[in-house]
């Protein structure tokens, strides 16, 4: 009888420190609710929505997305620049088509897209360029990482003010 209530208070010990430990590793990522921003037909989402989402009028969100604010890091609001970490409900699958059909209302212009289990999408704007790495969350949904960074100016032929010094040529005497 004594044996059968050690073994029987092992086991509650454990499961009451698995218990636990669930808890604390489900408090370690902090998330934030958002609702769909504007789209590009002026349709907008709840009051509530567009305060939570107002600094990324120009992304499409689906709906029921949640930002992920510990790996979210944005500068600037008009335009923004940085990184916007979403979870979503959706699969990646569904994340990567919804993207590709959303993205050209509002003023994006695709510049690459492969589908993998990282799937990669490229777009780009007058003064921006957007990249969208979307992959399947452990249990379900997605995760979606938006990279917004300034577009580069191009440089002008003959590489007067290139980054790199001209190459070193060989000379023969």
């Amino acid at each position: 009888m004594i044996r059968r209530l050690i073994i029987g208070d092992a086991r509650t010990r454990s499961l009451t420190l698995a218990v636990a430990f669930g808890i604390v590793l489900a408090g370690c990522s902090q998330t934030a609710s958002i609702m769909p921003s504007s789209n590009a037909a002026g349709q907008s989402g709840e009051t509530a929505g567009k305060a939570a989402f107002s600094q990324f009028p120009d992304l499409p969100i689906p709906a029921g997305s949640k930002i992920n604010v510990d790996k979210t890091l944005v500068f600037g609001s008009k335009p923004w620049f940085g990184q916007l970490a979403l979870n979503a409900s959706g699969s990646a699958n569904a994340m990567f088509d919804f993207y590709r059909e959303h993205l050209s209302g509002y003023g994006w212009q695709e510049i690459t897209s492969v589908r993998a289990p990282t799937s990669i999408l490229t777009y780009a704007n007058d003064e921006r360029v957007l990249a969208i790495a979307i992959r399947s969350a452990t249990i379900t949904g997605s995760e979606v990482t938006i990279t917004v960074s300034p577009r580069g100016k191009p440089q002008p032929a003959g590489g007067a003010t290139g980054v790199l010094p001209p190459p070193v040529q060989r000379t023969t005497q």
